[in-house]
């Protein structure tokens, strides 16, 4: 959304966009409390921990959080797996890469030794552990989950030596039982399932939304009862209608979101709908 957009009704910032900014994101209490978890814990203690829940649940929202938090205190590393998919020896590529320790592939020993030496030395330095975090890590090869549980841990696995948050969808909950990934899924400390969300979770979550972008009155209250009605307890599927009433309103120099404009919008008959009408049929 342009800046003229922007300024017909008073915003700093679209409120529905996936870019939205890190401070003006909507943060329930339970996402609260495993985020403080985190912070004040996990990365001293270290392991595993979890976030899984239904697509557009707020998974990858949780992750963004925890880094922007995380990147603040002294001492910690935070790094990201941008390619879960990948085989074994591109996965040490993207270690290598994130912790800033050379790798040679061919030397699957070395990288293994290497990375634990640079997670050792950070440890003893600091007290805490550097971060990982993979989104949608229901990606990940059984052999690279595998690898990475015996990556983070020294000492006759008595000495984490990462902090590692993993997020998916009900497939890594699935995954996680299988014979060889058990060892991995007894070890996660702390889970967060991002479940089904209230209809007053979903209504204090656009409030929140439209008064931290600077117009709390951009909806009517009629409006917001009925994308809440319409969003499935989904937060993507709510912000997703509410951008498409937002440019739809900006196109028709609309000063306020209301339902009206909801069926306008999304109470249309269909294509073919409309030809059968239009020719008599």
């Amino acid at each position: 959304m342009n800046q003229k957009l922007l300024a017909l009704y008073g915003l700093k910032w679209n409120p529905f966009s996936p870019e939205l900014p890190v401070e003006a994101i909507y943060v329930p209490p339970r996402i609260e409390n495993f985020c403080w978890r985190i912070e004040h814990a996990q990365i001293r203690e270290g392991g595993f921990a979890m976030i899984h829940g239904d697509p557009g649940s707020g998974k990858s929202i949780v992750l963004r959080l925890l880094a922007e938090r995380l990147k603040k205190l002294p001492d910690v590393t935070v790094g990201a797996i941008n390619h879960p998919q990948s085989n074994l020896a591109d996965f040490y590529r993207e270690l290598g890469d994130i912790f800033a320790v050379p790798l040679r592939p061919s030397n699957r020993w070395g990288g293994f030794k290497a990375l634990r030496e640079r997670w050792l030395s950070h440890l003893e330095s600091s007290r805490c552990r550097p971060v990982l975090l993979i989104d949608e890590a229901q990606e990940m090869t059984p052999q690279v989950l595998s690898e990475l549980r015996l990556l983070a841990s020294a000492r006759f696995d008595s000495q984490p030596l990462l902090c590692i948050i993993i997020a998916g969808d009900a497939r890594l909950i699935e995954k996680l039982r299988r014979e060889e990934l058990v060892p991995l899924g007894s070890r996660i400390r702390t889970r967060l399932a991002t479940e089904f969300a209230s209809r007053e979770d979903l209504l204090a979550c656009l409030d929140h939304l439209m008064s931290g972008a600077g117009n709390a009155s951009l909806m009517t209250p009629q409006l917001r009862n009925t994308l809440c009605d319409h969003a499935a307890g989904n937060y993507r599927i709510l912000t997703t209608l509410a951008a498409e009433l937002l440019a739809a309103a900006a196109q028709r120099d609309q000063p306020v979101l209301d339902e009206k404009l909801y069926l306008d919008v999304f109470a249309q008959p269909s294509l073919p709908t409309q030809r059968r009408a239009a020719s008599g049929r």
